[in-house]
């Protein structure tokens, strides 16, 4: 029996196969994966699964300067095969890691299941994305005939062609939040363009980044080097590194653009660094569906998304209905064990989370009030793990730094208006411009925050996720402002062109 396909958006689906399946998969993958010794070079660390510290999830070992340097150098030799492929062969070699990816996508879930604290259908949603994304980027690669193309003459016996080359070696830095998704993104894009790579998954995230170098089957061609911060900062600072990939916070993503901007020559840097995501809720909305959409684009993976919604704008007049059809639907997402089927929350990814998260509730009862949540959940698991309650406040000044900042927690602040020009223009009046969302049946509302919003993810009416939900060859997830350095998206069409550089060739025959 062929079974459903899971993505972020199709909600009503029914996955009791998945589940099923699921089920045996989890088991099989405790018993083989979890409390290895992986091999590696650098200095051994561990660490524990963010869903019960008391779940080994392996031993790896941490990059230092001088292993990072050996793997640039490694990927460095393999870049003149690797170029010296046609475009072709190229995309044959990553079609078939896509099957591979594909044969495998169970036991990858199963990993950031545990690593991170995903739900099931989320996990499994992130499997099926990494698949996508490197069918679709072949598909873009083979519809743009490999970025070359004629252009004009200026003399009869002259002809010139434009072409799209790869730079050399690209290191990759991905978050923990989409261990598999955002590192197969940054990764392929790269491979495709004709570069190898050196990959650093998040310390949090060294066993489904190593299965997956494993899975992908590209030998030299993408080198593994897991750790830190520390291992993050020598991949930069290597001289032989030709660009940086990276998605995370926006302190870090800037500090990678300056460092890659300041030497001998400027050298390509492709970020996304996060976001602040508002939602406006007009009085011409359905109700029922925004407070949906709200939550689960709030709540999903623990609010630890780049485009989760931590910030709502709803008119004055229908706020009071809209906060009591969230907070009911809200109540009704189950916070456990990501391997229970009826789990929607986890753990946020570690006790750092859970210092913020209770900071920002403290503030928020200074200076607001708590409409729902607003604690650290005790008791059972609960004590084996940073868990935290999905929370709802109101009442905060709009200027609170809690409306402004990333949170990257299950925590959405709500304000009201009566001009909807002007909460458009609070909710652009922040460093970020990732996504945002509206909830509004009338037409000339919604043509106005398409308009107007300062974000390069725009959705509409979701009941799936007011701000989040983009799937590869759907929608561009593309960061303007402080959400990203090159205005073009990953996902979508601009993005493979970020990892070449252009070439004009004219020959007089």
């Amino acid at each position: 029996m062929e079974l459903p396909r899971v993505t972020y958006s199709n909600i009503g689906t029914d996955f009791t196969a998945v589940h099923d399946r699921l089920d045996r998969e989890l088991a099989a993958f405790r018993q083989r994966l979890l409390g290895r010794d992986w091999p590696g070079e650098g200095e051994a660390y561990e660490f524990a699964s963010p869903i019960d510290r008391r779940i080994a999830i392996g031993t790896f070992r941490a990059a230092r300067a001088e292993e990072v340097g050996a793997a640039v150098e490694r990927a460095r030799r393999a870049f003149d095969d690797w170029r010296g492929l046609s475009w072709q062969e190229r995309v044959k070699r990553l079609r078939a890691a896509a099957d591979r990816l594909e044969a495998r996508k169970w036991e990858l879930a199963a990993a950031s299941l545990y690593e991170v604290g995903k739900s099931r259908i989320e996990a499994m949603g992130e499997a099926e994305e990494a698949v996508d994304l490197i069918r679709y980027y072949c598909d873009e690669m083979e519809a743009m005939d490999g970025y070359a193309r004629p252009m004009r003459r200026a003399f009869e016996r002259e002809e010139t062609r434009d072409v799209l080359l790869p730079l050399g070696v690209f290191g990759v830095i991905a978050p923990f939040n989409f261990p598999l998704a955002l590192s197969v993104n940054m990764t392929a894009a790269a491979l495709l363009a004709g570069n190898t790579v050196v990959y650093k998954p998040s310390p949090q995230c060294a066993l489904t980044g190593t299965l997956l170098v494993e899975t992908l089957g590209l030998g030299e061609a993408v080198q593994l080097v897991c750790g830190g911060a520390d291992t993050g900062a020598a991949l930069v600072a290597h001289p032989g590194i030709a660009g940086i990939a990276f998605t995370g916070s926006y302190d870090v993503g800037m500090g990678i653009w300056r460092r890659l901007a300041s030497g001998a020559h400027a050298k390509p840097v492709v970020v996304e660094m996060g976001g602040k995501n508002p939602t406006y809720i007009t009085a011409k909305a359905d109700l029922d569906v925004a407070a949906q959409g709200l939550a689960r684009s709030a709540f999903g993976l623990q609010g630890q998304k780049c485009s989760a919604c931590s910030v709502a704008y709803v008119e004055e007049s229908v706020a009071d209905a809209l906060l009591d059809k969230l907070v009911q639907f809200s109540k009704g997402l189950a916070v456990g064990h990501p391997q229970e089927r009826q789990t929607y929350m986890g753990p946020v990814i570690d006790e750092r989370a859970a210092a913020r998260f209770e900071k920002a509730a403290a503030e928020a009862r200074r200076d607001g009030r708590i409409v729902l949540g607003g604690e650290r959940l005790k008791g059972g698991l609960f004590d084996e793990g940073a868990y935290v309650a999905p929370t709802v406040v109101a009442g905060l000044s709009p200027a609170h730094r809690l409306n402004k900042e990333e949170l990257f927690l299950p925590f959405l602040s709500v304000q009201t208006f009566r001009d909807l020009g002007e909460a458009i223009k609070r909710g652009n009046d922040v460093v970020y411009g990732l996504t945002a969302g509206i909830y509004t049946r009338d037409e000339k509302e919604l043509q106005f925050f398409l308009d107007r919003a300062e974000a390069g993810v725009l959705y509409a009416n979701r009941a799936s996720g007011a701000t989040t939900g983009a799937w590869p060859g759907i929608q561009s997830f593309c960061g303007w402002k402080g959400s990203g350095v090159t205005n073009k998206g990953g996902l979508g069409p601009y993005y493979l062109p970020q990892f070449m550089r252009e070439q004009s060739r004219t020959i007089f025959r």
